[in-house]
């Protein structure tokens, strides 16, 4: 028996391993941005607030956006949506 993969749940399944890389990278390199914080001794001086908010913020969006690709919209498929839109428009246009 051969084993055929269905291209739509390859296409998920790649999404989904694409954002636990994409997560796993974030958390450790933010741990990392943390420590550097921490031991350069920054927060020990006149500026407070801590660098690595923005990185953190920033590429935290990104991290969101790639989750919603893969878990909340994973089919949504713009390009499919225009054909189809453009498909029904031909055949209301032809009746």
């Amino acid at each position: 028996m051969q084993n055929v993969k269905d291209p739509e749940l390859w296409e998920l399944a790649k999404k989904r391993a694409s954002f636990k890389s994409h997560l796993a990278v974030y958390v450790v390199m933010n741990i990392f941005f943390w420590l550097l914080w921490y031991f350069s001794g920054q927060r020990d001086g006149n500026d407070r607030f801590p660098w690595p908010v923005w990185p953190m913020l920033g590429w935290g969006i990104g991290v969101v956006f790639h989750y919603l690709g893969a878990y909340v919209y994973p089919k949504d498929n713009s390009v499919e949506r225009e054909y189809q839109k453009l498909k029904n428009r031909q055949s209301n246009s032809n009746n």
